[in-house]
């Protein structure tokens, strides 16, 4: 083979090395990662705290909350959600879990909640109340509705 033909051998096995690296790296940028945000106590973990049990007993056997009620600091929240993240794509919010532990004046547990999402809705998953007045219930319901609809047009005042 004369020095022509080594040279185009050689560019077209250079050719296809770089259109298989690149094949590659398409593929693999297109993966779907998945990631976890925040913290929500399993059933075995929300089994040990009991109606009536105080703030400071609820922090050592699950631990501080996520979030704590904003205006009485009537309960405590703990939030997790589930990100699918796509090569370029705008990551996309798969699952959000909430848990609600209210307390009454006294700063003891009167109320568990577990919430879940389902088509943008907010879905009761299990519940252990002692009375029949919900307290806090709207502000899950707002801790829920306002993730993913803060842009940047709220946050400029347009």
């Amino acid at each position: 083979m004369d020095f022509w033909g080594k040279c185009a051998a050689r560019g077209r096995s250079v050719l296809r090395g770089a259109v298989l690296g690149l094949l590659v790296a398409a593929v693999t940028a297109c993966t779907t990662i998945y990631r976890n945000h925040g913290y929500v106590p399993s059933d075995p973990e929300l089994a040990a705290v009991a109606i009536g049990d105080s703030r400071d007993a609820v922090a050592q056997k699950i631990g501080r909350p996520t979030a704590a009620g904003l205006l009485n600091d009537a309960g405590w929240f703990y939030v997790q959600s589930r990100f699918a993240y796509r090569g370029a794509l705008e990551p996309k919010e798969i699952a959000r879990e909430v848990v609600a532990i209210s307390f009454t004046e006294a700063g003891t547990v009167s109320n568990i909640e577990r919430f879940g999402l389902d088509a943008g809705k907010v879905v009761p998953l299990s519940r252990r109340i002692t009375a029949s007045n919900i307290k806090g219930l709207s502000v899950v319901r707002q801790l829920l509705g306002s993730f993913g609809r803060i842009g940047p047009a709220v946050l400029n005042g347009n």
